[in-house]
Parts: C-alpha cells; structure tokens; sequence
C-alpha cells in the first residue's frame, strides 16, 4: 500500500508551498488538517471529493486512529503540518505509532516561518564576520526544554535566535534576552507570516514584549533576534577577487 504522507505546507502562503507538498494534496483522498494553523485556502486545494477531518480538536491518539482506518481502507492519506512538520509537529510521535501499525511514511519539508519573516524583509540572519550561526528554539511552557537547552544557555551564543511558540512568555523571554543581546538588538516579530493578515514589525529587544503586548499576540507567532539585522557593510571572503576555491583562480594583486 502507498505511505501515508505526512506534508508541510509552509508558513501559509499558497505559492511558498512546494512543487511536492502541492502534488500531494492535489491528489489526497483523505486529508487530516491543522486547521486552526492552516489556511482553508490551503485545504481546498485538495480535489473536491477528498474528504477533509480537521485535526485542531482531536488528540494525538483520535488523529493516529483516523490515519489508520482511512489507510486501511486503501486511501491516498494526506496529514498536513503548517510550517515544516520536522518543527515542533509532533512528527516523530506520529511516525512511532504508526509504524507500531505497519504502515509506511513519507515526510515531504516544507518552508518554515522563520525563512518566510527573513525574506519577507530582505534579511540575511547569517552576516560575515558578525553571526553565522541560526537557532531555532522555543521558551519554556507547559511541555518544557531540557535544562541545557535554556534559553540563558542558548541566548548567551548571540546568534540569530528564532522562537517559535513564545508569546505567552514574551515578558520572561526579553528579560533573558536582555542579558546577552544588546538592547538596541533588531527583533521582527511575525504573526501569521505570508497569510493575508500577516503583521510584521521590527522593533529594538527592549521593546519587543510591549509590542506584542500592545499588539495583543499569544500564538501563530515568531520571534526573529539577530544582530545581523543591523545593516552593516561585512563582506564574504568567498567573493573576495584574492579568495581562491575549487572553481574559481584568484585576482593577482597590482
């Protein structure tokens, strides 16, 4: 029998998905759908007969039910994550149980917020000489971090930080912050990045959680933190005319 297809849809905008994920839906029998994170635009493109269970209200063991009994009826089933399901999905638990079942998966990736927000502005997080390395994190809550994953630990990198998942917590988070990024540090904050309704604004670390507070967010929400978002004037030695690499002689000095 054919794998269920556990697919990303991206950040929300209907050509951010991929040629893949769009292949996958457009051909579903059966699709399971977070609907609550999802737009509906999304869902219908799914064909007119797929018959669509919304998954916002159901627990993770009612939607591992629903995949089964449809698969087993010889369905092309469609779970579809927002985002890209290797991102705080619930993916590996999903996978587990099902695997439990005997059926087979294939996980197609999809764009992640964090990449929409940063084009969005024109925004490179990784700036030669400044920060190169990305994190993506979420606070603390109900489900909690391991310990060696605080947000102290990983803030005190200074890379870019990107939170998922952190909005109700925004008041802790830039009092943690504040201790390792200056407190002019650029801060975009994306509600519902690349939908119709999308917000986005940038702001220094200080005022980050009086915005969001002013702007009354608690979810579908990221957090991009990154000195990188300075302009700056930093240059990659890979283009440098006296860098040499495996395609390219470099520049003679005059």
């Amino acid at each position: 029998m054919i794998p269920i297809s556990i697919v990303g849809a991206g950040p929300g905008a209907l050509d951010l998905m991929t040629i893949r994920a769009l292949e996958r839906l457009k051909h579903a029998e059966v699709l399971v759908w977070a609907d609550s994170l999802i737009p509906s635009q999304i869902a219908a493109l799914a064909p007119e007969k797929c018959k669509r269970i919304s998954s916002s209200s159901l627990t993770l063991e009612e939607i591992i039910s629903l995949l089964i009994e449809e698969h087993r009826k010889g369905k092309k089933v469609v779970r579809l994550h927002d985002g890209d399901p290797c991102l705080y999905g619930a993916l590996s638990e999903q996978i587990c149980r099902l695997a439990e079942a005997g059926i087979d998966v294939e996980v197609v990736p999809g764009l992640s917020a964090y990449q929409a927000t940063a084009a969005t502005l024109n925004a490179e997080l990784t700036i030669p000489g400044l920060v190169q390395t990305i994190v993506l994190s979420r606070a603390g809550g109900r489900t909690g971090i391991p310990e060696k994953e605080r947000l102290e630990n990983i803030a005190s990198l200074g890379a870019s930080l990107c939170l998922y998942l952190s909005a109700r917590h925004i008041e802790k988070v830039e009092e943690t912050l504040l201790k390792f990024y200056q407190a002019d540090t650029p801060v975009i904050i994306g509600h519902r990045v690349s939908w119709e309704d999308q917000w986005l604004k940038v702001v220094p670390l200080k005022q980050m959680a009086s915005t969001s507070k002013k702007q009354g967010l608690i979810r579908t929400t990221l957090y991009v933190i990154s000195p990188a978002l300075k302009q700056n004037r930093n240059r990659s030695k890979l283009y440098e005319p006296k860098h040499s690499h495996l395609f390219r002689s470099s520049s003679k000095e005059s």
